[in-house]
């Protein structure tokens, strides 16, 4: 069913990236993880309808937050992140998704692995393991063009400075910060090798980003020796739909 939400605040993250911040009255709750669909209406009654991941910590609260990443050519993204105002409704239906979900009864090593905005379900699986008060270990690999293109910098630089909390890494792939030990580049085996849980703590691995991003770093990870069903991947297609 279609729900309505109301703005009720908005974040740019990036110069191309926005959190919006919805309040639905009727929303049932979501898991971390999940995803919702959103759809525009022209006057015309030409719609568009486009997938994004709730990066919002699962509570039973009334609000969710989406942030969508501005991309050429799309239908929806440049309104979502440079024309929506406080105030305004949009059409949303979901929550979307059972497989590439982090539940709090989980207790095992979580390996989360990001590839720019694919970082959106991942750090909603960050928020709800601080709001539960979960004890599982979790590490962050967070692909990234440059320090500039990085979503929710402030939280993450809160996170690295709490060694119970969250262990997070970055790779830079086009241009890094001064002084930063690894050149620019794509993950390769070393940089997961280091960056990652060992195969033998038997972790769950969640991979989120572009498509070749996500068969690069999952097919690392099983040459590492974890098991391909312990490796929950999502995907993202050229128009930043979901796959």
């Amino acid at each position: 069913m279609w729900r309505v939400g109301t703005v009720v605040a908005l974040r740019d993250e990036t110069a191309t990236a926005r959190t919006i911040t919805l309040e639905v009255p009727d929303w049932p709750g979501h898991a971390a993880g999940q995803h919702v669909d959103v759809r525009l209406t022209a006057p015309d009654g030409y719609s568009a309808v486009r997938s994004y991941s709730i990066a919002s910590a699962a509570n039973p609260e009334k609000r969710i937050e989406l942030t969508v990443e501005r991309l050429p050519n799309g239908e929806v993204s440049p309104y979502l992140t440079q024309e929506v105002a406080l105030g305004d409704h949009l059409e949303l239906r979901g929550p979307i998704g059972g497989w590439f979900v982090w539940r709090a009864q989980q207790t095992e090593p979580i390996q989360l692995i990001a590839g720019g905005s694919g970082i959106v379900p991942l750090m909603a699986m960050i928020r709800s393991r601080l709001s539960v008060g979960s004890s599982a270990p979790f590490r962050l690999l967070y692909s990234v063009r440059e320090p500039g293109a990085v979503f929710y910098h402030d939280e993450l630089e809160v996170l690295t400075h709490h060694g119970d909390s969250v262990s997070i890494d970055y790779a830079y792939t086009r241009a890094a910060p001064k002084n930063w030990l690894r050149p620019p580049g794509r993950i390769d085996a070393t940089l997961i090798g280091m960056t990652t849980w060992p195969s033998a703590l038997f972790p769950t691995c969640y991979v989120c980003g572009p498509t070749a991003f996500v068969e690069t770093a999952a097919g690392l990870l099983t040459s590492l020796g974890n098991s391909p069903e312990r490796i929950k991947t999502e995907r993202f297609g050229p128009t930043g739909d979901r796959k």
